[in-house]
């Protein structure tokens, strides 16, 4: 009892989850840089690829997306989350069990997607390629997440929420909804489903999800930790509360518009396009905002760059997040578009937000943290500062590269010469060119990589010197009740719910809207050009190229740009992708676009090219596949498959589910006949490479349904 007479109450923090949660993060930042760097190396040194099926980069590059957004970004998030929360509301996590179910079954997700992905279980659905039994278990730990947090904050001990609870709010919810939404999909198998959107629905939907998943995943939660560890780190109050009020309720709301311009000059309705421009070049301001509040925190403490030098993290990292949400509505602009769309500028971009902002920060949050939470003293600042000047280094030789690359291939691609022809007709020729940029990012890669393992071994030998005996830290409070709050918005920090409430309607009005095509769909397709489903083998073979991760460097959209369509044919319309599921869009050409290449060469040049692409292209950086003339397809299979498909309304005859293996098989005999006689070895009618070769033929092909 204090000397007012009120009781008091010893509160002990829970941080052995957050010790959890931080080693977790730099256990598996290892992994997704380790996956990065390699990758890095296959495109820059194709023999890296080794033959192997399990680490080509098809299927490599998504294990490293995943690895670096959901292993890395995901524990430091928790970590940070669960950490400061515990702090600024005054009062253990509500259950300790429900903590320990978050750590323990986020983990096992991130080993089943690092068993999974290189297997070639995949939905190919940029930052949502795990498969649904997987989808499922995200939906359970996040809700026992969303349990914790938001009963902790019903039971909190400090009414007033500060800023970085609003954003750890947001975040949680908004993530649920994106998640649950982008994910509804019929299974197939246990690790096989086809989502319920098709074409152009499923390419809105899925960037509605990619782009807020960047934003709510990457950015909000990341702002919420911003604003605790920035003002405790610098010993600074926030610069602006007022600030912060405006960045965060303008950046929630105008966020989750943007997803569109990911599609740009694409099949999606214009207006649609022009929205997501629009929203993208709005959020300049709020994110500028959120930037400038962070820096000026700082202000009166740029002396402590000298002495405490885990401070140049958070300045770099906040320099990160505004070069990145400066660039980001940059590229969202159509002009600029036509020139960064589809080449590594993107890559760069991406790479300066989690390299830059993502990994610093965490890398700041962690060198607080762990001397606090291990009683202790950080083993070495020397090592710090190394790590810093390193990781920098290596994030700009990454960035720069990619940039350069990015708008050279971006150029080439659109440079039509003065009698009208193309001044670079063969792709090979733009891929050559920036070969050498791929060993700089593969540089850049390793010197963070570097500076990484110093920071690693510095974590390591300041838990070292840490006393044996540890205990939870405590803050003793008073059970008087709640302070009084003020007019205006801090009164509505008081509500959780309400707030709460209000953040999911603010993300809610923009979802709605982005997404109205996706229930409207019959309005933008033509009934004179809707084209035939694939056949049994050729989905088949559709499943393999998605398997083998083609998508991830191949796109399947031809942009209505003048350049374009005499390089690759006609620009593709609604209709030719009604039926693909998931949709095969794509975001990258690390390799032509496929549109338009049914029957444009032989079978043979297709059977040489995937088990040797220099055969056909010399200098071509695509890895070997020789075990799709090994494997068999499984043509059993295919009754559900197309069973399945024909739920989702695609017009197969009744005939053509229940004999699709029939089906399949007689096609695979023509095929495989044809290859035969022109030379290919005997017996490959029932290998995946056919069932591939009659999905690629069919490309552009399919025709008008009689």
């Amino acid at each position: 009892m204090n000397t007012s007479g009120n009781l008091i109450e010893k509160i002990y923090y829970d941080d052995d989850i957050v010790k959890k949660f931080v080693l977790a993060t730099l256990i598996w930042a290892g992994a997704a840089f380790l996956f990065g760097l390699i990758a890095a190396l296959q495109l820059a040194y194709w023999p890296m690829n080794a033959n192997l099926e399990w680490i080509t980069f098809g299927r490599l590059r998504p294990l490293h997306t995943n690895a670096a957004i959901f292993a890395f970004a995901g524990n430091a998030i928790f970590a940070g989350i669960y950490h400061s929360s515990q702090r600024l509301l005054k009062t253990r996590m509500f259950s300790d069990v429900l903590s320990k179910m978050h750590f323990w079954g986020w983990q096992l997700i991130i080993l089943s997607a690092a068993i999974t992905l290189p297997l070639g279980y995949t939905q190919s659905k940029e930052y949502a390629e795990l498969e649904w039994p997987i989808d499922i278990a995200i939906t359970v730990v996040w809700v026992i997440f969303a349990i914790n947090f938001f009963m902790t904050l019903r039971q909190r001990r400090e009414k007033h929420m500060y800023v970085a609870i609003w954003f750890y709010i947001a975040t949680i919810i908004t993530v649920a909804v994106l998640h649950i939404v982008n994910s509804i999909e019929i299974p197939v198998t246990f690790l096989q489903s086809y989502p319920v959107y098709a074409g152009i629905q499923d390419a809105l939907v899925q960037w509605w999800y990619g782009h807020n998943a960047v934003a709510f995943f990457l950015t909000t939660p990341f702002l919420g930790l911003m604003y605790y560890y920035v003002p405790k780190a610098a010993n600074r109050p926030v610069y602006s509360y007022r600030l912060s009020i405006i960045h965060f309720w303008a950046l929630v709301f105008i966020y989750i518009w943007a997803g569109p311009h990911h599609l740009l000059y694409t099949s999606l309705p214009e207006w649609a396009q022009t929205l997501g421009m629009i929203f993208s070049i709005m959020l300049w301001a709020p994110s500028w905002g959120g930037m400038i509040n962070g820096l000026l925190t700082l202000k009166g403490s740029w002396h402590l760059l000298k002495t405490e030098p885990l401070i140049k993290f958070f300045v770099a990292a906040l320099t990160f997040y505004g070069m990145s949400t400066f660039e980001g509505p940059l590229l969202s602009i159509k002009s600029i578009s036509a020139v960064g769309h589809y080449t590594d500028w993107i890559v760069g971009h991406v790479h300066s937000g989690a390299l830059g902002w993502n990994g610093f920060l965490t890398f700041g949050m962690v060198y607080y943290l762990v001397p606090r939470l291990w009683r202790t003293e950080l083993y070495s600042k020397k090592l710090l500062e190394n790590h810093f000047w390193i990781g920098l280094t290596g994030v700009l030789l990454y960035y720069t590269s990619m940039v350069v690359a990015g708008i050279t291939q971006g150029l080439m691609w659109l440079a039509v010469g003065e009698d009208g022809t193309l001044v670079y007709p063969d792709f090979i020729e733009t891929v050559v060119r920036i070969v050498p940029l791929y060993w700089v990012r593969a540089l850049g890669g390793f010197l963070f990589i570097v500076g990484f393992v110093m920071m690693c071994y510095n974590i390591y030998k300041t838990i070292k010197l840490a006393p044996k005996e540890q205990h939870d830290a405590y803050i003793e409070v008073s059970r008087s009740g709640y302070d009084e709050l003020t007019k205006g918005h801090r009164k509505l920090e008081g509500m959780g719910a309400v707030f709460s409430v209000l953040a999911f309607l603010a993300i809610a009005v923009g979802s709605v809207i982005e997404i109205y095509p996706t229930l409207s769909l019959h309005r933008y397709v033509n009934p004179n050009n809707i084209v035939d489903p694939y056949s049994p083998l050729e989905l088949a073979g559709r499943d393999i190229y998605i398997k083998e991760g083609c998508y991830v460097c191949h796109s399947q959209q031809i942009r209505p740009i003048a350049s374009e369509v005499m390089r690759y044919g006609a620009a593709s319309t609604v209709e030719e992708s009604m039926y693909d599921r998931p949709f095969q869009w794509g975001s990258k050409r690390t390799g032509p676009d496929l549109s338009r290449l049914g029957k444009k060469y032989p079978n043979l040049w297709h059977y040489s090219h995937m088990l040797d692409p220099r055969a056909v292209t010399p200098k071509s950086i695509m890895p070997n596949y020789p075990w799709l003339a090994e494997k068999k397809t499984d043509f059993l299979v295919l009754r559900k498959k197309l069973s399945v498909m024909k739920q989702l309304d695609v017009p197969y005859a009744d005939d053509v589910v229940a004999n699709a293996d029939i089906y399949a098989q007689k096609q695979a005999k023509e095929i495989a006949a044809d290859l035969e006689s022109n030379g290919a070895p005997k017996g490959l009618e029932d290998k995946e490479i056919v069932a591939l070769i009659a999905y690629l033929q069919s490309l552009g092909q399919k025709g008008k349904v009689q």
